[in-house]
């Protein structure tokens, strides 16, 4: 069973993948750096030169990849990964999907001076475009969820405490 970390940016997917990972002494697959590792660049690098549509391209092949051989592991994944249905498929497969959530007034606090989330919205607000992305995205993270913990005012290792005891609750995970 993969433990499949979802949700918008700036809810605490990296670090709390992180901590499941060592926690549990699961192996931590991180999309993300897959996609920048396949091509030698970053994230920022491949939107500005090849556009959204390639990275979600390359982010369907990567995720459909370790959806094929990830046994027990932790997926941590970008937002934008259920915006393909497929991603969905192929990640729900042999894994428990985990969405984290926050404010909008949090991921705000949280994001805005990171310099590696390219814009996903031209022509907006930094916050207008954080409200705009998530409200379009919600209903999708809601659909893929097995269980959403909202880290607002939690801490990452809380956070991590509360899927571990969901995991033990349905048997995924040994006591």
């Amino acid at each position: 069973m993969n433990i499949v970390m979802l949700g918008y940016r700036g809810t605490g997917k990296s670090v709390i993948s992180k901590i499941l990972s060592e926690k549990l002494r699961m192996r931590l697959y991180k999309i993300d750096k897959m996609i920048s590792d396949s091509v030698g660049k970053s994230i920022p690098e491949i939107v500005e030169k090849e556009g959204w549509e390639s990275f979600r391209k390359l982010e369907s092949e990567i995720v459909a990849e370790v959806s094929n051989k990830a046994q027990n592991s932790i997926i941590d994944c970008g937002g934008g990964v259920v915006l393909n249905d497929s991603n969905i498929v192929n990640l729900k497969k042999e894994g428990v999907c985990i969405v984290l959530t926050a404010s909008l007034e949090t991921i705000i606090k949280r994001i805005r001076h990171d310099k590696n989330r390219p814009s996903l919205e031209k022509g907006l607000s930094f916050e207008e475009e954080q409200k705009k992305i998530l409200a379009e995205r919600e209903s999708k993270y809601r659909a893929a969820a097995d269980f959403i913990c909202d880290t607002s005012q939690r801490r990452p290792r809380e956070t991590a405490g509360e899927i571990t005891e969901f995991l033990r609750s349905k048997g995924w995970i040994e006591k």
